[in-house]
């Protein structure tokens, strides 16, 4: 039977700018439970809209999105950011780390706005930057690391609420092929422990980890032959 942590149905997106742009037609997808996916098409065709659309970061302009067997349609965005900040973490092709905060500081903010005791917040940073080999750079400012380390405190910010759902969008597009490597290998990893992981990527490295490629071409999602 099957188990899917995301749904979609009929979801479209357009964007009106003098002139209507679809950027996603009529999407029904499921992504199933501790499954590893990769998002990819040409740029410009609906990718990273769709990943937004999928973790609420974007409302769509007709459908839904279920996720974990709750409806994002009618959320308060009140309740979207909870409900992400407890489901979803999300991880960017460019970082997004706050550059006054600290290597800690940037990790334990994401549990702060989730409502985490202070105490819990710090232990709970703490244990997830030495379990990535960041135990040395905790004190240090992004601008300080290289950037394979940026995207290792990416990676644990967007863990520290312990989501079921790992989305990211280009994690390897600034990364070198050592990094790209032991990034994919720390997602594999994470996928094995039982997140669910979904990816939008261009990279044929990324795509070669996934369970399943999900092609998006026009704003529609492209059949899979046979």
């Amino acid at each position: 039977m099957s188990d899917a942590i995301i749904r979609t149905e009929r979801l479209c997106k357009t964007y009106e700018n003098g002139f209507r742009t679809a950027a996603l037609e009529d999407i029904d997808l499921s992504v199933e439970r501790r499954s590893f996916s990769c998002i990819m098409g040409p740029s410009g065709h609906g990718k990273s809209t769709l990943l937004h659309l999928l973790g609420g970061l974007d409302i769509p302009t007709s459908g839904d999105v279920c996720v974990n067997g709750s409806s994002l349609a009618g959320m308060t965005p009140d309740k979207l950011a909870e409900f992400r900040n407890r489901t979803i973490g999300f991880v960017f092709q460019f970082f997004n780390l706050i550059p006054v905060l600290t290597v800690l500081e940037n990790v334990q903010i994401a549990s702060m706005l989730a409502g985490v005791p202070e105490r819990e917040q710090k232990e709970r940073a703490v244990r997830l930057l030495e379990s990535l080999s960041l135990k040395e750079k905790m004190e240090a400012r992004p601008n300080q690391l290289s950037s394979g380390q940026r995207q290792r405190v990416a990676v644990a910010r967007a863990l520290v609420n312990d989501p079921d759902i790992l989305m990211m969008d280009e994690p390897t597009g600034n990364l070198d092929s050592k990094s790209e490597a032991d990034l994919l290998d720390l997602i594999e990893g994470l996928h094995r422990q039982g997140k669910t992981i979904l990816i939008v990527t261009h990279s044929d490295t990324v795509a070669g980890r996934a369970d399943r490629i999900i092609r998006i071409k026009d704003g529609k999602i492209v059949p899979m032959a046979g």
